[in-house]
């Protein structure tokens, strides 16, 4: 069984789905899936924390799940824009634990990890699957991966 490494950008896949399916990500069916003939070594969900109930509530739906959720807390600019990105939170986890991992599985669309993709696989020589809805994922990012699964309507709610 392989092991796996699970990064999940939890800002990016609920906007995707929210914005292409008007429906949320099910993270339980995403980890009965990735985990079928494979063991998660260790699994990351990365969020914003805005320090509301509902939000403590999901959090806790992860935990329960099997993911170590990571927060960063919500900061609005003084010009109205929002900061609360995870990008190099999860480009140093993914090189950290993905030498003792036989698998990585990034739930992200964004472009910007098209590099770490095609790092863990040439440092660790390791596939990194790329899950994202397919109409919002970077192109290069796709490219990337070893190997890509859209997310549907098998993975939502």
């Amino acid at each position: 069984m392989d092991k796996l490494l699970v990064l999940v950008d939890v800002q990016n896949v609920y906007y995707t789905t929210r914005q292409f399916y008007q429906k949320n990500f099910d993270y339980n069916r995403f980890w009965s899936a990735i985990s079928v003939n494979a063991e998660v070594e260790r699994a990351f969900a990365y969020a914003i924390d805005r320090g509301d109930t509902k939000q403590r509530q999901f959090q806790n739906i992860l935990r329960a799940i099997g993911f170590e959720v990571k927060l960063k807390p919500f900061i609005q600019r003084s010009d109205g824009s929002a900061k609360g990105d995870w990008d190099v939170g999860i480009a140093v986890d993914a090189m950290d634990f993905s030498h003792s991992v036989d698998r990585v599985v990034l739930v992200s669309g964004d472009g910007d990890f098209g590099i770490l993709v095609d790092r863990i696989k040439e440092k660790f020589q390791i596939p990194v699957d790329v899950y994202g809805v397919r109409t919002l994922t970077a192109d290069n990012l796709i490219a990337s991966a070893s190997r890509f699964m859209a997310i549907e309507d098998s993975l939502l709610l």
